[in-house]
């Protein structure tokens, strides 16, 4: 019996980000299974304290997470857990973080200032993670560099420029971070 090909692993990656950046979409782009969303329409008590700047056709909203599962290889798996993007729902990012290998940071370079609180909350518990800026179609696109400048990341930080609604894009992310996580996990 080949004892390590016996063992099952899950490899469990977040994906946060502000408020319409595209965590649902990455999930749904490359997840095998039909991915969980709790997603429920805006709401008027909402839009008091939603920003929609920028992302004025929105209509439905993550209030708790956003499910995915990718098989590597038979016992091995990487689930996606997609965290919701309004601060009042980041008390679920403590309970999602939990043993989590690291996370896809999505930024939006028409909302850039909403990937702050992502960086901070996973520098700040020193998980790894990688900046993947969703290049939305009519977005201004900024290097690599001037989006590490913009967000004051560390040199170690990948930042990638992808398309979340395409899976060898995301894939990519997956890779980097994956990668990034191997070399720069916390002691």
């Amino acid at each position: 019996m080949d004892y390590a090909r016996s063992e099952t692993l899950a490899i469990k990656i977040l994906v946060a980000g502000g408020f319409g950046v595209g965590k649902t979409t990455l999930v749904s782009s490359v997840s095998e299974i039909q991915p969980l969303h709790t997603e429920e329409l805006l709401s008027d008590r909402g839009a008091a304290v939603d920003d929609t700047s920028g992302v004025e056709m929105k209509m439905t909203t993550t209030v708790a997470l956003d499910f995915g599962r990718i098989t590597l290889r038979e016992g091995l798996w990487i689930y996606l857990f997609g965290t919701p993007g309004q601060d009042r729902f980041w008390f679920m990012w403590d309970e999602l973080s939990i043993g989590a290998l690291g996370a896809i940071v999505i930024a939006d370079t028409r909302r850039l200032g909403d990937a702050f609180p992502a960086v901070d909350y996973f520098e700040q518990r020193r998980i790894p993670f990688v900046v993947t800026v969703n290049c939305f179609d009519g977005a201004r696109v900024h290097s690599v560099e001037a989006v590490r400048r913009a967000l004051a990341l560390s040199p170690h930080v990948p930042v990638l420029l992808s398309d979340v609604r395409v899976r060898e894009s995301v894939k990519e992310s997956l890779v980097t971070l994956v990668r990034h996580a191997r070399e720069h996990a916390p002691v």
